[in-house]
């Protein structure tokens, strides 16, 4: 057995879970969060529900909040970016996720991150967006990202976050982790990573620099080996949440999830980042570091979510949620 397999097995426990059936095929699940409903009406001004936040997920005792920090076409067409993509998967995809598909080859995504409330009042994180004008996102994604709204929007402040779980050390991912002098954004917060990950940064990396070293000069960051539960109810009974190895798009990339006893919600980080790899999770996608270990990866928590009814929480596709049966 390969270490990528071996791995697989070891974090199965994270998905272990009652599973809850999702009846019928593949489809893209609502309601999309104030910002992913309505992009024009629910600027900096849009009105604070009361209780839970329109687009949230309740998932047993947590709530899982999608947080749009950006949107805009990618900067390659859809075909030059997944090349083994067929006529017909590309149907499919359209039929998955339409607001992905511009004119001609232009390919439109979403720039999401998540924010999970509970236990109690602990607030974690998933991703931290393209960040502001001047991180290193800017010289392709469209910044500055909206990330700091949608917080204040959601009720969230930037000390009550208690953890920040990067999936992967891509600028479009990390770009709100620090501000433009290094200080960290959250400054309460842990912020998750897998080991591995950073140990294959090369010296100079944006990355590295402009992320990791500030968090190491502050003790904030957080190394993870493997599968790993950041935060039980109970003795574990009540929910989890905890994070699970998905290699492959970049050597230490990890996915969350979150389980609420009966119910689950995997943020799936850039496991896939267009609908076309639902439709067939073999295609592979023109940036992935390690193509093969990327297919396996995708592969195997699609399977996982099918067999517990897990609803995926996306970062790249066009609506926040969706359902695999």
């Amino acid at each position: 057995m390969d270490e990528t397999a071996a791995e697989f097995g070891r974090r199965r426990f994270l998905l272990a879970a009652t599973a809850v059936t999702v009846a019928g095929s593949l489809s893209v699940a609502g309601p999309a969060s104030a910002a992913d409903a309505g992009r024009a009406a629910n600027g900096p001004g849009a009105v604070r529900r009361a209780g839970r936040r329109a687009g949230s997920r309740p998932v047993g005792p947590f709530e899982v909040t999608p947080l749009l920090d950006a949107s805009g076409p990618f900067f390659v067409g859809r075909q030059e970016a997944f090349p083994e993509a067929t006529p017909q998967d590309w149907q499919r995809a359209r039929t998955i996720d339409p607001g992905a598909f511009g004119p001609g080859e232009t390919w439109q995504l979403d720039f999401r991150c998540f924010a999970v409330r509970g236990p109690r009042d602990r607030l974690t994180l998933v991703d931290a967006g393209v960040g502001p004008v001047g991180s290193p996102a800017s010289a392709w994604a469209p910044v500055p990202g909206r990330l700091p709204a949608e917080l204040d929007l959601a009720g969230i402040a930037p000390e009550d976050v208690d953890t920040v779980v990067l999936t992967h050390l891509h600028e479009d991912h990390f770009g709100w982790s620090v501000g433009p002098d290094g200080t960290p954004l959250f400054p309460n917060a842990r912020y998750v990573v897998q080991r591995r990950e950073v140990a294959a940064l090369a010296a100079g990396e944006d990355a590295l620099t402009y992320v990791v070293d500030p968090l190491r000069a502050t003790g904030q960051l957080d190394e993870v080996d493997g599968a790993a539960r950041l935060a039980t109810v109970g003795r574990g009974a009540g929910g989890w949440i905890g994070v699970v190895p998905t290699p492959g798009h970049t050597p230490g990339h990890q996915s969350v999830v979150v389980d609420g006893c009966g119910a689950q919600v995997i943020v799936t980080g850039d496991v896939l980042v267009h609908a076309v790899q639902l439709a067939d999770p073999g295609v592979g996608y023109r940036f992935e570091a390690d193509p093969e270990a990327a297919r396996r990866s995708r592969e195997w928590l699609l399977a996982e979510a099918r067999a517990r009814g897990a609803v995926l929480a996306t970062a790249h596709l066009t609506r926040p949620w969706t359902d695999v049966g």
